[in-house]
């Protein structure tokens, strides 16, 4: 093996493949003869399965950064944008049980216990609506931005809803037409390995032998490399989250002209929770359950019944509905010798909160801003990786099960979701501290945190989750304080209602 490392291997395509690519080759300048050498080799036979049709805004910077043009994007993708999520009926059910999760800070998050303040008098509007213009966004279907907006700059933080089959086929044209990625489609027949242990190379059925330094296990569930090969073991999270099964379907709209959501719906059910995203041309709509819970007839049920609230009995049982299983969980470690991987090789919970292609970019990042040098250098990487993605990985699990930790529904589902042996130590010593304060950047420190503190008191808050009032007065909490931001933000959400357009009338400017 040279010294250096020149050469990367990646098996599997799909977003999670095509996205690590391009993300590497990007800084790693593989479109010359002097940069990372990047091969792609997928099976020509095998389908890639989507990890979700939702991102983070930090997919805008990715685009940006391996240069996508966001038109580009939206014309190839099938994208519209994504301000936050909504849920509807996660606490009790009730017509008004509905608060958001949105992605920008509380007006004034980083000076000032909002909650206080909040708390003390805010009763009949939300945490969220009441420090926050985008929930308002939201609700009218708005768009983040002006027409004349330059790509990825915005007035408020956004996201995006996709066709993730479409994105994976934009992302594969784009690195290697410009990015420099070798691709192969072809059948992976063996692993060889070296005298100290490490991926020599890979056999392909009719491309020979693929060597290289570092291998990067794209291939999904089947994780032929780190799970496979090194027999790296799974560590299963089904104890704190039960979701095994998904039912998955496109759903068109009733009027062409039909208004396009902001945000992703996520609607609690007697056993689970159904997704709803709209794209310009249909809805991405699915039900995610506890197979140990209800069945897949039931479930199959529950998922028609409501798509049949916005369209026809009938056409609702015509849609074609398509059955996934996963087991949730990630593997115990992610980077072992020469081989990392990433996206759901690595691991897959569930849909909720779209974490799982914000942990590919992530995870590609990281592989891109540590590359080693040398083999030498790469133990001491994977060290650090391990650890990082280890607590990634551990606050994920965490994020998800607050919401269902807070719910007060009374179905079994709902009610062994509350046992205290199904909730993580780690999540419930921070609910213990949180009843006495809230949730604060001291909590979540770390560079590249997946959800930042504010996201929890978000959920909490939205939940009806209650923390005890200080006794004592702090200067940057007085009142007069916190109203100078809640001034501001009535400022600025007038500002916006005025200004922005539609998510329609900008998403149908950006594609002509």
């Amino acid at each position: 093996m040279d010294q250096n490392l020149k050469r990367i291997v990646i098996l599997g395509g799909g977003s999670a493949g095509w996205l690590t690519a391009s993300i590497i080759a990007a800084e790693h300048c593989s479109a010359s003869a002097t940069g990372v050498q990047i091969t792609l080799v997928e099976s020509p036979d095998v389908a890639t399965v989507g990890v979700g049709e939702g991102t983070w805004p930090t997919m805008r910077q990715t685009l940006r950064q391996i240069g996508i043009p966001e038109k580009t994007f939206f014309r190839e993708c099938d994208a519209s944008f994504k301000q936050g999520s909504r849920f509807c009926g996660w606490v009790n059910g009730t017509d008004n049980d509905i608060y958001y999760h949105p992605f920008v800070l509380p007006e004034g998050y980083l000076e000032s216990d909002l909650h206080g303040y909040w708390q003390r008098h805010g009763q009949g509007i939300s945490y969220a609506d009441a420090f926050t213009a985008q929930t308002h966004l939201c609700e009218r279907n708005l768009a983040p931005k002006q027409i004349a907006t330059p790509d990825y700059a915005a007035v408020v933080n956004y996201g995006y809803h996709l066709n993730v089959g479409k994105f994976g086929q934009l992302l594969q044209r784009h690195a290697t037409k410009h990015l420099g990625v070798n691709h192969i489609l072809d059948h992976v027949t063996a692993v060889n390995s070296c005298d100290n242990g490490d991926i020599r190379s890979l056999n392909t059925r009719d491309n020979g032998e693929l060597e290289a330094d570092l291998f990067i296990d794209c291939s999904g569930s089947a994780s032929m490399l780190l799970g496979q090969h090194f027999g790296i073991g799974w560590r299963d999270c089904r104890p704190f989250l039960f979701n095994d099964r998904a039912l998955a379907t496109q759903v068109p709209y009733r009027d062409p002209q039909q208004p396009i959501a902001s945000a992703t719906v996520s609607t609690a059910q007697p056993e689970g929770w159904i997704w709803d995203i709209a794209l310009p041309t249909r809805r991405g709509v699915g039900h995610v359950y506890a197979s140990n819970f209800t069945s897949d007839e039931q479930a199959e049920r529950c998922l028609r019944n409501y798509i049949a609230r916005d369209l026809s009995d009938k056409k609702a049982e015509q849609l074609n509905i398509k059955a996934l299983k996963f087991d949730p969980g990630h593997r115990n470690i992610f980077w072992h010798r020469n081989c990392v991987a990433v996206g759901m090789a690595a691991g897959f919970i569930e849909p909720l909160e779209a974490s799982a292609l914000v942990l590919v970019e992530l995870a590609a990042e990281m592989i891109r801003d540590e590359l080693p040098r040398s083999r030498e250098m790469m133990d001491y990487v994977a060290r650090n990786f391990n650890n990082k993605f280890l607590y990634r990985w551990e606050r994920v699990i965490d994020f998800l099960k607050l919401h269902y930790v807070l719910s007060q529904r009374e179905n079994e589902y709902w009610q062994a979701h509350r046992q205290p042996d199904s909730i993580p130590d780690s999540l419930t010593q921070k609910l213990k501290l949180w009843r006495h304060r809230p949730p604060s950047e001291y909590d979540f420190d770390r560079k590249g945190e997946v959800f930042p503190s504010a996201s929890y008191q978000y959920v909490l808050y939205g939940m009806g989750f209650h923390t005890e009032p200080r006794s004592t007065d702090k200067l940057s909490d007085s009142d007069k304080t916190v109203e100078r931001y809640l001034s501001d933000n009535k400022r600025k959400l007038d500002k916006y209602l005025n200004g922005l357009p539609s998510n329609r009338m900008l998403i149908t400017r950006l594609l002509h």
